[in-house]
């Protein structure tokens, strides 16, 4: 496997962001005259972006005719509170450095908007070091379509075969799958006890970012 560029889902993968996440779900259930859900019930959830939290905070569905305005003003609250506790992974920004060290590229591919995914990636100084930023309204398909991470191989003038992909959800494996892409699962990032990620048919597990070092050794 001749790797020369590493792809990073976000939430959950790349950055922590689900504290924030679930500041801005407890908020609007505060507005709607809801109690707060605990923090351990959303954690898991926080990869499926405002249809998961949705889902869990007030049992909607995109077909629910409520679903389009709360989903509007849940991001309202969101874009709010975008980088207040969402921090890197422990050990990310070493694993990050030792990318660059070895002349290796990095980039992001997640389903998070970009009016969410630069902001925040400006925020926590990475926006300038990565080598191609792919948001979920990039594309026409966001994942598990195999649209975003090609657009990806695609700026950065390389075969997919030659990208590897990080992702904490089954969508991320399912796309790198479709695009020829070789994909390894975070198993620190949102993973809900139901989760079987060995079945997903990724190349393998890692359970901190440093282990991905170690798949490139």
């Amino acid at each position: 496997m001749l790797v020369e560029a590493v792809l990073f889902d976000l939430d959950g993968t790349l950055a922590d962001t689900a504290r924030d996440l679930a500041f801005a779900l407890n908020e609007q259930r505060r507005l709607h005259g809801l109690p707060p859900l605990p923090f351990e019930a959303i954690r898991p959830v926080a990869s499926h972006g405002a249809r998961g939290l949705l889902a869990l905070g007030f049992d909607l569905r995109p077909d629910t005719p409520e679903f389009a305005a709360m989903r509007s003003e849940f991001l309202e609250l969101y874009g709010r509170h975008l980088c207040d506790q969402t921090v890197l992974f422990p050990g990310m920004e070493e694993t990050l450095a030792a990318l660059e060290r070895r002349g290796l590229r990095w980039g992001v591919v997640t389903n998070k908007p970009a009016r969410f995914t630069l902001p925040l990636l400006h925020a926590l100084g990475l926006a300038s070091r990565a080598a191609c930023i792919v948001s979920g309204d990039t594309t026409a398909n966001a994942k598990p379509h195999p649209e975003p991470l090609l657009e990806a191989a695609r700026q950065l003038v390389l075969p997919s075969r030659n990208c590897l992909y990080v992702g904490d959800a089954q969508r991320d494996v399912a796309a790198a799958r479709a695009a020829g892409m070789p994909a390894l699962v975070a198993r620190y990032g949102y993973l809900a006890a139901e989760d079987e990620p060995t079945a997903w048919g990724a190349l393998g597990l890692i359970d901190t970012p440093a282990d991905l070092l170690h798949w490139l050794a």
